[in-house]
């Protein structure tokens, strides 16, 4: 847990007040634990008291004063007993140095220093005509505020350690599902680039048919033609330079044709052979999608198919597709375990490890539709992504 310095100052300064109160109060009453005379008796007293108010900024000196102050008050009270307050005041600040002061140095001081006034102190408890003996006690509790004060420090550092694990885990999985984003957006313009490679190709490849079978001379039509030809050409020359970096291969595979909604018979029997029974449901009249939107529908069928294949276990699925006037809709829902064995909400955000469905997420952002993958209130898992016609892909 972190501290505040301004409610630690605080709590000192005011720990530090009550501490001298109840020690000044006392002393000016003649209290003869305090001992003779009242000035010397009032001097010792905040001697003793005062500097807890920097125990935590000035943990070492404080120490050292605070214990300096005691010996004094244990000689001036003899042969009485000495007051509870500046003995107090010695722990908490043992305890200050144990949980404050840094390095393995600073670490021992308390120790050490008991050690080394060791001899002095006993020696002043006999000259003040007091058992020695009376004195083990409190450096035991000194000690033992000491080691506290370590254990608690101990335990604050790794609490501050495991903060900032935290932090930096939040931070790496955060820079984790851009980079997933990002993927699945570079292998969404791969395939966007082969779709419109592919369209320049057959126009290209149109006009050069059209100019050898045209009649006559109609050497305006002739030039309209070759400029088509020769900008197509130009057109795919450009977007293999421009997003040939995207892609894996080095082949003419872009100018293949890709796959759309009406493949999806071949890609339900290949998950069949799989091992993942498949019922596949076409509503509505099939219409003509454009190549980009069938393309992102079967690549949405085909990744959440996967997933029930990986995630849902001893299952059958179901893939329901709706022509509707303006849009198309995919559901896909398997009898997996749903919530235990499929991604999670997170991941169906797009913000966890499942980058499957960061690539659906994106790709029916793409055409602005709308996209939901949870467990089924009845059981297993759903997937459901609605994609207007419109072919004007959002921004």
């Amino acid at each position: 847990m972190l501290r505040n310095p301004r409610v630690q100052g605080a709590g000192d300064a005011l720990l530090a007040f009550v501490l001298a109160a109840t020690s000044v109060v006392p002393v000016l009453g003649g209290d003869p634990s305090w001992g003779r005379p009242k000035a010397l008796g009032l001097v010792l007293a905040l001697a003793s008291t005062v500097p807890v108010a920097w125990r935590a900024r000035r943990p070492l000196t404080v120490c050292a004063v605070v214990l300096a102050a005691n010996g004094g008050c244990v000689y001036v009270a003899a042969p009485m007993q000495a007051a509870f307050q500046p003995f107090l005041a010695l722990v908490l600040c043992g305890y200050s140095v144990g949980s404050h002061a840094e390095g393995r140095r600073r670490a021992l001081w308390v120790p050490a220093v008991l050690a080394v006034a060791a001899i002095p102190m006993f020696a002043l408890a006999v000259a003040a005509g007091q058992d020695p003996g009376n004195a083990i006690p409190s450096y035991v509790w000194l000690i033992a505020a000491w080691a506290i004060g370590r254990v608690v420090r101990s335990w604050r550092l790794k609490n501050l350690a495991l903060e900032r694990a935290n932090r930096e885990l939040d931070r790496q999985r955060e820079l984790q599902a851009q980079a997933a984003v990002m993927v699945e957006r570079g292998r969404i313009a791969r395939e966007l680039h082969d779709v419109i490679a592919h369209n320049v190709s057959m126009m290209v490849v149109q006009a050069g048919a059209a100019e050898r079978v045209l009649d006559g001379d109609h050497p305006h039509v002739r030039k309209a033609l070759d400029v088509i030809a020769s900008t197509g050409r130009q057109t795919v020359d450009e977007m293999r330079t421009l997003l040939g970096v995207l892609r894996s291969d080095t082949g003419l595979g872009g100018l293949t044709p890709q796959p759309s909604l009406a493949d999806l018979g071949e890609l339900v029997r290949g998950v069949r052979e799989a091992g993942l029974p498949v019922t596949l449901r076409i509503d509505g009249e099939p219409c003509q999608l454009s190549q980009a939107l069938g393309l992102s529908a079967f690549r949405i069928v085909q990744e959440a198919l996967t997933n029930a294949l990986k995630h849902a276990g001893p299952a059958w699925a179901e893939v329901t597709i709706r022509y509707q006037a303006a849009a198309v809709e995919l559901e896909i829902r398997d009898t997996g375990g749903g919530l235990d064995t499929q991604p999670g909400p997170e991941q169906a955000n797009g913000h966890g490890p499942g980058h499957g469905l960061v690539g659906m997420r994106e790709r029916v952002a793409m055409f602005g539709g709308e996209f939901t993958a949870a467990p089924a209130p009845s059981g297993g898992y759903l997937v459901r992504a609605r994609m207007p016609f419109d072919t004007r892909m959002s921004a």
